[in-house]
Formats: C-alpha cells, sequence, structure tokens
C-alpha cells in the first residue's frame, strides 16, 4: 500500500499543510494548503498566544484534519515555529490542538528550523554558490549561508515581521521616523549576520516562500510573466525589489491590497518585512535575488526522504 503522510507547518502567521505519497522512488507532493491562522496576532510581543490565536489554530488544524481524513493520511509530522517556542502557554496550545483533532505537535528550536528551510530550497533549486538564504516568518527570521554541499552558518533571529510590525509600524503608510527606527533596531540585532556575510562573502539572496512569493507574484504581474502554481523558483530581481518596495512604502493598506498579485496574508506585515530586505541588501552586494518556493515543510519532506534512502541502502 503506497503510506500517505501529512505536514504541517504550524507558523506564526500561517499554517500551512502539505500531503505527500510514498512509492518506490520517494515521496511525492500531491496536496498544498495554507490558511491565516495569525496566532503571533496580539500576542507575539507579550510571548503569548492569545484566546483569539488559540481559536485560529484549532480552526485551522480541524481544517487540515479533515482534509488528511478525506485523503486517506496515515501518519502526521506538525511542527510549531517562533510564536509557540516563545509562548509562555505553549504546553496548554498543544494539549488544546492534541485534544481536538488527536495530532501531536512537535515545537522545533530556531536551528532546526533553519536547517529545514535550507533542505526545502536545496530540494527545490541548485545552488551552485555560496548564497545567503532568509525566510521571513511572522515570529523569526532564519538565515542561512550555504550552498549544493553544506551550511557553513545559520541563525534563527527573533525579528520576525508580526513582531516588527507590532512594536514599529504605528502609522499606515509607514512613517520615515518608523523606517529609521526599524534601521536602528536592524543594525543592532542583525550584527552576528554581517560578521558573517563579510567572513563567507555570498553573491546571491535566495528568499524562501512568505514574503518572496508575494514579491514575485507582484512582479510577475507587473512583467506579464505567467507561472504555474507548481513551479518551485519564480522570478523576482533586485531592482524589481526595489520598485515594490518604493511603491509599498507610499500606500496604505487598502491600496496595497488593491496591487495585483498582493495576498490578505501578506498585506499588513510585507512593508516590515520589505525593509528587513531592503537593510539587508544595503549592507552587503548582491549580483541577484532568486525565490524559491519550498521551505521548511519541503524540508522537512526532504529530510524524510533521505531517511529512507539510508534505511533502504541499508536494508539492500
Amino acid at each position: 500500500m503506497k503510506k500517505k503522510i501529512g505536514i504541517i507547518d504550524m507558523g506564526t502567521n500561517t499554517f500551512h499543510l502539505l500531503i505527500a505519497q510514498a512509492d518506490a522512488r520517494g515521496y511525492h507532493i500531491n496536496y498544498r494548503e495554507r490558511l491565516a491562522a495569525k496566532i503571533g496576532k496580539d500576542g507575539i510581543t507579550k510571548g503569548l498566544i492569545t484566546e483569539d490565536g488559540i481559536h485560529r489554530a484549532l480552526l485551522a488544524m480541524q481544517s487540515f484534519k479533515n482534509t488528511m481524513d478525506q485523503q486517506g493520511v496515515q501518519q502526521v509530522y506538525a511542527f510549531g515555529t517562533s510564536a509557540f517556542r516563545n509562548a509562555t502557554n505553549c504546553i496548554e496550545v498543544v494539549r488544546r490542538i492534541k485534544a481536538i483533532t488527536g495530532i501531536d505537535s512537535n515545537i522545533i528550536s530556531g536551528d532546526l528550523e533553519a536547517e529545514y528551510i535550507y533542505m526545502g530550497v536545496k530540494a527545490a533549486m541548485s545552488i551552485d554558490e555560496k548564497s545567503l538564504i532568509m525566510d521571513i516568518g511572522g515570529g523569526s527570521v532564519e538565515l542561512i549561508v550555504g550552498d549544493n554541499d553544506k551550511i557553513y552558518w545559520k541563525k534563527s533571529i527573533e525579528i520576525g515581521a508580526q513582531r516588527l510590525l507590532e512594536q514599529y509600524q504605528k502609522n499606515d503608510p509607514i512613517s520615515k521616523e518608523e523606517i529609521l527606527a526599524l534601521d536602528k533596531y536592524f543594525e543592532k540585532t542583525l550584527l552576528p549576520l554581517f560578521e558573517e556575510l563579510q567572513k563567507y562573502q555570498p553573491n546571491i539572496l535566495i528568499g524562501s516562500s512568505g514574503t518572496f512569493d508575494t514579491l514575485s507574484d507582484i512582479f510577475c504581474h507587473q512583467h506579464d510573466i505567467h507561472k504555474s502554481p507548481e513551479e518551485i523558483e519564480t522570478p523576482l530581481t533586485l531592482q524589481g525589489f526595489y520598485e515594490i518596495y518604493e511603491d509599498l512604502l507610499r500606500k496604505n493598506r487598502e491600496q496595497r491590497l488593491s496591487i495585483p498579485g498582493m495576498i490578505e496574508m501578506r498585506v499588513d506585515m510585507i512593508v516590515v518585512a520589505c525593509c528587513l530586505v531592503r537593510y539587508i541588501l544595503s549592507k552587503h552586494s548582491f549580483s541577484r535575488i532568486r525565490v524559491s518556493t519550498y521551505a521548511l515543510k519541503e524540508g522537512v519532506l526532504a529530510t524524510l526522504i533521505n531517511e529512507v534512502s539510508k534505511a533502504n541502502s541499508i536494508t539492500v
């Protein structure tokens, strides 16, 4: 019988479900879904998941459970990230998810999250030269310097877009003073990154899912590029990023939402997220930018595939 597995990424802003089926050649993805659970909203800077956030998490997980039951999923891997890691009521939330859905949740470290993201990106594209991989979540940002062969450095920093939004952006459109305050904060918190960029000199910035997916969608609309939902690397240029960034700074929420390619689950956080990308680009010279649609959940899948391959080779 062909085994089906479900992988759930319980992110601070978005919950993702991936369903894959196993056969003799490994696992093959046959279903994807994402829901805006927003479990970090109004609690991320206080170190808790609010009752509203728990309610949204339970609804999302029950919806995923129904889908997995319909599709005959036999094994589920659920991973909680930054909002869970830092919540004082994390154990209670995990218990309530289990009570409602029967799903056990694993809360992973930022270090392991970064490793899974690297594995996901490597499954999507060839990383032929040293690159900085960047994944902007709602709670944390994962930064990895690596290539096809190995990770040279990795770090998870608690400066995700929901945190930045709640701490720094009170005006909409964002004010110049708020951008300056963000830059001052980045200067302090990203010091370890810039030391490693100086050391390893990565030439390419690879953005992983989330914010970068939306930036690529906007870029494709602007340039009449048609891409299919199955594509695992999508277009974006450095010039294209700067043009979108400058446009976003001038717009309020309603205006941003009307941008072709924008989606509601990204509209609030995309400005501060872009401020972070722009700051990193200003501090290190990259020749180009690439976008991987694969991230944590695909990295978990790639890790499982590797484990199956090793087990098969040992058996043989």
